[in-house]
């Protein structure tokens, strides 16, 4: 946007391409889609890092087994901690001295470390930055679409209506502030049954087509809720989870091209 003024990569970062994960409110599986893409990304080879947008509200370290506090390098640069494949990431969760201690800031410092995280962060070469935002149109939202280079939003949502008609919102910011939008994920769109693989639309019939007609977006997936997985999940192997979504990959078919 005219006038705002972009973060800078140190030089010891060379990101080529920055997508942000974005909703209108919590609870539809921001994170996981992130990691979920993020994981298939690096399983293809490409170099990956996730940023965890989400200061007061971290849930990617967790995800990914990672229970570390950050350090700093001799360029006085922060290094990101690694997941068992090699994907990078920097979380607020590691920046505490113990990972349930609460981030009780105001406003102007959780933006502000949202920009450290992308300046002052050693990321080193990467494909795929994937930022992992907070759910709404706040303070953290505004100052990443303003701020860091970002070349487009991933809009997830779920099956039901409010949720849907609360995530506009961050679809129509999106679209005020010029960020393209790449299209948009349907989590928890319909139960997989473990046996036979029947699917169960406990939030009834699928919108995302419809949806995404209405609003002038690429349906991008429809991600199923897999109760097999839940375990993985508690035991924070997000990565061998991401191995039985192959739907993800239809997202990131779009971020090759």
């Amino acid at each position: 946007m005219p006038g705002i003024e972009r973060v800078v990569a140190n030089d010891e970062t060379k990101i080529k391409h920055c997508y942000a994960i974005v909703s209108g409110k919590g609870g539809v599986g921001k994170s996981f889609v992130t990691s979920l893409l993020a994981s298939r990304a690096r399983a293809k080879g490409y170099k990956v890092g996730i940023l965890d947008g989400d200061i007061v509200g971290p849930s990617i370290p967790k995800l990914f087994n990672i229970h570390e506090v950050a350090y700093g390098n001799e360029k006085q640069h922060i290094v990101p901690a690694l997941t068992e494949s090699g994907i990078k990431i920097i979380s607020s969760n590691l920046m505490v001295e113990h990972e349930d201690d609460p981030i009780i800031w105001r406003g102007s410092l959780v933006t502000s470390l949202l920009k450290q995280f992308y300046t002052e962060v050693a990321w080193g070469d990467v494909d795929f930055l994937f930022l992992d935002m907070p759910p709404g149109t706040s303070d953290v939202t505004l100052t990443a679409f303003q701020s860091i280079p970002i070349d487009g939003v991933i809009i997830v949502t779920s099956p039901q209506e409010l949720v849907s008609l609360i995530v506009k919102k961050a679809i129509k910011m999106a679209k005020m502030m010029n960020i393209p939008i790449i299209g948009i994920v349907e989590n928890m769109s319909y139960l997989e049954c473990p046996h036979c693989k029947e699917k169960i639309n406990l939030y009834g019939k699928s919108k995302l087509e419809e949806y995404a007609k209405e609003n002038e977006l690429t349906p991008l997936c429809a991600l199923p809720l897999r109760p097999d997985m839940s375990e993985l999940l508690d035991s924070e192997k997000v990565e061998e989870v991401a191995k039985h979504f192959d739907e993800i990959d239809k997202v990131l078919e779009v971020l090759e091209k």
